[in-house]
């Protein structure tokens, strides 16, 4: 099985600070893992975004750049359109997460995440 990060598990497994770093990690051994511009452009941003470190955006790409060769992550590409929201998105919080399983769906792929308000998507333990 494949598995497609989403932005929060991508952060997770590449910041290690991050609250679920460690559970990200040990469960991410020996999978076969993958990202795609979304996930990435939202690893970077909230990256260096956070107040409490001081994390520049050239920075956050060469941790991402890092963590890619490292972990072997595939890149996906992105041809999903805002139309193919699945129906259970009714907010603009839930959009990127919407987004990301129906890009997971399509490519064959099951959507990782540490959030269990998404449905339909792995959750990963």
């Amino acid at each position: 099985m494949k598995f497609l990060l989403d932005v929060n598990a991508l952060i997770a497994l590449g910041y290690k600070k991050h609250v679920f770093h460690k559970r990200v990690s040990r469960w991410a051994a020996g999978k076969s893992l993958a990202t795609c511009s979304i996930a990435e452009l939202g690893f970077v941003r909230i990256l260096a975004q956070l107040p409490e470190v001081d994390i520049p955006v050239t920075t956050s790409r060469e941790m991402l750049a890092t963590m890619k060769h490292e972990r072997r992550l595939t890149q996906i590409s992105d041809s999903q359109s805002a139309v193919d929201l699945p129906l259970w998105v009714k907010n603009p919080r839930q959009i990127t997460d919407g987004h990301l399983l129906a890009l997971a769906q399509s490519n064959r792929l099951t959507l990782a995440t540490c959030d269990a308000g998404i449905p339909g998507a792995f959750l990963i333990p």
